[in-house]
C-alpha cells in the first residue's frame, strides 16, 4: 500500500463520490481525507467540513493530517454557473488558487486539478479536437477551466509543483445524481428509464457530445496520477475521450433494455452551450504518454448503468 495522505476537496460531488473508495483501497482508509462544504450524513470516509475558499481552513487540514496530495474536485459546473457567472468565477478561481498556494507552501508531492471539454469553444475543430487547439469557451465554467490550466502550468514552471489534469468529457455515473452540467441529461435519462418514466431532454436529438463512463474516468485519473513525472508532457490538461453519442443514440441504447421508454426533446439554454463544444476528442497524447485506453463503449455503459440503477430503485428484471 502506498504511503501518501490524500486530501479530496469536493468529495461529495459526482467524481469525488466514486473516487473516494478507489483512493481508500490504494492508500488505506485512514490516509484519505474527504472534505466538502457540508456533510451529507452518509460519508464512508474520514470527513471534514471545508469551505475551500478559506485558505486558512485548508492549510489547517493539510497540516493536521500531513497531507501529501490534493485532488481538487470542487467547482460550479457549466449550466449552474451561467445562472450566476461572477459567483461561479469567484468560487472556481479562489478555490483553485488556494489549492495551488497550499501545494507550493507545503511542498506537496502532487496536485490534481481537473479541466473539461468546456475549455473548448466555437473555433476549435468539432471532430477529433486536438490536444493543442484554440480555447475560447462560451461559459464562465469553461473560462475558469482555461484559467486553471494556465495557472497549473505557471505553478509547475515557477515552483516545480507537480500539477496534473484531465479535460473530462461528460462523465456518466450511477453513484450520484446530476449536478448542474450540460451533459447531465445523459445521467438523468437512465434514472428516468429505470423508474419507468418518460424523459424530456433539454438537448436536441442529434447533439453529439464526448462522454465517458465513470469507471473509465476514475481509471484515467489514477493512471495519470500514478505515471512517472518524466512521462507527463502536458501541464495544461490532457484531452481524454471515452465515446461520443447523441441523445437519440443513447435513447436507442436504453430501448434495447426498455422497449417502451419514450423521450421528447425541448432544447433550452444548454443547447447553445453544447453546440459550442467538440463532438469528438483526440486523446492520442494521453494514449502515448501514459497508456490511456477506454474500456467502455455505449452498449457496455448502458448495461452497467441499468444494472446498478435497478439495484438502487429495487427494480426486478
Amino acid at each position: 500500500m502506498k504511503h501518501e495522505t490524500i486530501l479530496v476537496i469536493g468529495a461529495n460531488g459526482q467524481i469525488g463520490t466514486a473516487l473516494l473508495p478507489r483512493l481508500q483501497t490504494m492508500y488505506g482508509f485512514g490516509n484519505v481525507i474527504a472534505t466538502d462544504i457540508r456533510q451529507t450524513g452518509h460519508e464512508e470516509a474520514i470527513f471534514e467540513v471545508l469551505d475551500a475558499t478559506n485558505v486558512t481552513a485548508l492549510a489547517d487540514i493539510v497540516q493536521r493530517h500531513r497531507v501529501t496530495q490534493i485532488y481538487h474536485l470542487a467547482a460550479v459546473l457549466s449550466a449552474k454557473g451561467e445562472a450566476d457567472p461572477l459567483w461561479a468565477w469567484n468560487l472556481n478561481m479562489q478555490t483553485l488558487l488556494n489549492v495551488l498556494e497550499i501545494g507550493r507552501t507545503f511542498n506537496l508531492n502532487k496536485v490534481f486539478v481537473p479541466s473539461s471539454i468546456a475549455a473548448f469553444g466555437e473555433h476549435a475543430p468539432k471532430e477529433e479536437t486536438p490536444q493543442s487547439s484554440v480555447l475560447d469557451p462560451a461559459t464562465v465554467y469553461g473560462i475558469s477551466k482555461v484559467a486553471a490550466e494556465n495557472w497549473s502550468v505557471y505553478y509547475h514552471k515557477r515552483y516545480k509543483l507537480d500539477v496534473r489534469s484531465l479535460r473530462y468529457p461528460g462523465v456518466i455515473s450511477y453513484q450520484s445524481m446530476p449536478g448542474g452540467g450540460t451533459t447531465d441529461y445523459a445521467v438523468a435519462i437512465y434514472h428516468e428509464a429505470v423508474q419507468g418514466h418518460h424523459f424530456e431532454c433539454f438537448l436536441a436529438a442529434d447533439t453529439r457530445l464526448p462522454m465517458i463512463y465513470m469507471d473509465d474516468a476514475l481509471r484515467a485519473t489514477l493512471e495519470l496520477m500514478d505515471a512517472p513525472a518524466d512521462k507527463i508532457t502536458i501541464r495544461t490538461s490532457y484531452n481524454l475521450a471515452g465515446m461520443s453519442f447523441t441523445p437519440a443514440e443513447l435513447t436507442a441504447s436504453i430501448q434495447q433494455h426498455f422497449p417502451d421508454f419514450k423521450v421528447t426533446y425541448a432544447p433550452d439554454f444548454r443547447q447553445a452551450i453544447a453546440d459550442s463544444w467538440p463532438k469528438s476528442i483526440d486523446d492520442s497524447v494521453a494514449r502515448q504518454d501514459w497508456g490511456w485506453k477506454p474500456a467502455f463503449d455505449l452498449p457496455k455503459m448502458t448495461h452497467e448503468m441499468i444494472t446498478h440503477l435497478n439495484e438502487l430503485y429495487h427494480v426486478t428484471a
